[in-house]
């Protein structure tokens, strides 16, 4: 599958003098060390522009980033991971409304018995983020089956569908269902059903360890320096998390935005339904009242997708509607889609969020979305 065309600002109908002034934030941020690295895609109606790379490949090196980096994105793999449970439902294998212990009989332990698949696509289960000793387990290099069992053994914090907490417990259970529904592993699932049909050749769930030494290093928060268990270890990298563990460049996971927004497919190959890319980017907070109207008008999630919450603190941007959509990484890494001027931007950076990362990725996006004609 060829790739997606690279095209000039004009062709794209971008202001060409403000994407370069774009274009000079990130050459000068990572010059002057703010940002270790930056490698960033945007994209409209089908085409890209030239990927930007810029910064180092390791935060405390010399070597300059390659110009086939490769990124650990977080948190913006669970969308994919989303994408992979609803091919279950277009397959009529799975249903939004399902229990999940249906799937995985050991979780309607504590009772956990009406979770449905629902609510891990929308962070409404009562699941916590992270499990009570994630760090301990990281330590240990525990496999992700541990983790699974250790979801099934908790109790929930609230009734499910009567609040959002952001849950990547969540996401694991979700990657937990693919597994048992299919018999395959969820990094062997995304290759065959996602990854290759979409020609994403430099994304996999979990490092290809012949491709180390393009993967850029994160910038370490304090807890994790001088650990064999953090972003940048080879146990974190090959752990292969389906809640944040994808590895992939700009202008891979380009793509996958281009399908969004293509409502499924990519060079006439149809990927995903239209119904799959309208749930998903839909949302789904509007159909359960029991959820508080701060969250279910104001904060909405799609499945698998957060929508964009204009005029709140975690906003993608001063410049995006209420019908865009995306999602934050923790490693510095954000990704938006933009129904309405048909655009998308994919953001790679190694600057943590929680180390001021995400100020970097809005000021970023701002110029970018200036830039549209």
């Amino acid at each position: 599958m060829p790739d997606l065309p690279i095209a000039r600002p004009e062709v794209l109908g971008l202001d060409p003098a403000r994407i370069q002034r774009a274009v000079e934030a990130v050459k000068r941020w990572t010059s002057e060390g703010k940002v270790p690295a930056m490698g960033v895609c945007v994209g409209r109606r089908g085409k890209i522009l030239e990927p930007i790379l810029a910064g180092k490949q390791s935060p405390d090196g010399e070597a300059a980033l390659k110009r086939d980096a490769l990124f650990l994105i977080a948190s913006l793999t669970k969308p994919v991971t989303a994408a992979a449970v609803m091919l279950l439902v277009e397959r009529g294998l799975v249903a939004l409304d399902d229990r999940v212990h249906t799937f995985v009989p050991q979780f309607e332990k504590n009772g956990k018995g009406d979770v449905r698949v629902r609510h891990l696509l929308t962070h409404t289960s009562g699941l916590p983020d992270m499990l009570p000793n994630n760090l301990d387990m990281r330590a240990k290099h525990l496999p992700l089956k541990d983790f699974i069992d250790g979801v099934c053994q908790l109790p929930l914090s609230f009734e499910p569908g009567t609040n959002v907490n952001y849950q990547s417990m969540g996401t694991a259970m979700l990657g937990e269902i693919v597994h048992q529904v299919t018999g395959m592993s969820v990094p062997e699932f995304l290759k065959k059903e996602i990854f290759e049909p979409l020609g994403m050749r430099d994304s996999s769930l979990g490092w290809n360890p012949a491709k180390k030494d393009r993967i850029a290093a994160v910038r370490l928060p304090d807890e994790q320096k001088g650990k064999d268990w953090g972003w940048n270890s080879a146990y974190w990298l090959g752990f292969g998390a389906p809640w944040g563990g994808m590895i992939t460049s700009p202008a891979d996971y380009a793509r996958f935005c281009h399908v969004m927004l293509n409502q499924g497919t990519l060079d006439n190959v149809r990927i995903f339904s239209p119904a799959t890319v309208r749930a998903m980017t839909t949302n789904q907070l509007e159909a359960m009242p029991r959820i508080p109207e701060e969250d279910r008008r104001g904060k909405p999630w799609g499945l698998g997708w957060r929508l964009n919450w204009p005029g709140d603190s975690a906003s993608f941007s001063d410049f995006l509607g209420p019908r865009s959509f995306g999602h934050w990484g923790a490693t510095g890494t954000l990704c938006w889609l933009d129904p309405d001027s048909e655009s998308f931007g994919v953001l790679f950076s190694t600057l943590p969020l929680d180390l001021g990362g995400n100020l970097h990725l809005v000021r970023l996006t701002n110029m970018i979305l200036a830039a549209v004609k």
